[in-house]
């Protein structure tokens, strides 16, 4: 997961913006630069993994409603480790099965299947 801890969670759940970092990648393929996640839990961990992954998505602390101080700072919530040669994707949101009404939600599922099973 690129070296890191759990370390804190938002156990009441909150709504935040995830910013897209990497549109080009083929998992994020018709995301769009950003889009909302309603009622997540929103981990914290001991440090950012940015320095060993590629990341794909963060989301953006300062939009989380309600507002918390539960917060890491830099914040990635979607990532890929290339270090290895298989295909690998780590995304942070799935805490409740609503977000499968959520489109971009499910373009990033879809897509990251399709780019996995990719030769």
């Amino acid at each position: 997961m690129g070296g890191i801890r759990f370390t804190d969670y938002i156990p009441k759940f909150a709504t935040a913006t995830v910013v897209v970092e990497d549109p080009s990648h083929p998992v994020m393929k018709d995301v769009g630069k950003s889009f909302v996640v309603d009622q997540e839990e929103w981990y914290t961990y001991d440090k950012s993994p940015r320095p060993n992954v590629h990341v794909l998505a963060r989301v953006d602390e300062a939009s989380y409603s309600p507002d918390t101080r539960t917060k890491m700072g830099d914040h990635p919530v979607v990532w890929t480790t290339e270090h290895y040669k298989a295909r690998n994707l780590y995304i942070f949101m799935g805490h409740h099965p609503e977000l499968f009404q959520n489109p971009a939600f499910t373009t990033i599922f879809r897509n990251s299947i399709l780019w996995a099973a990719r030769q």
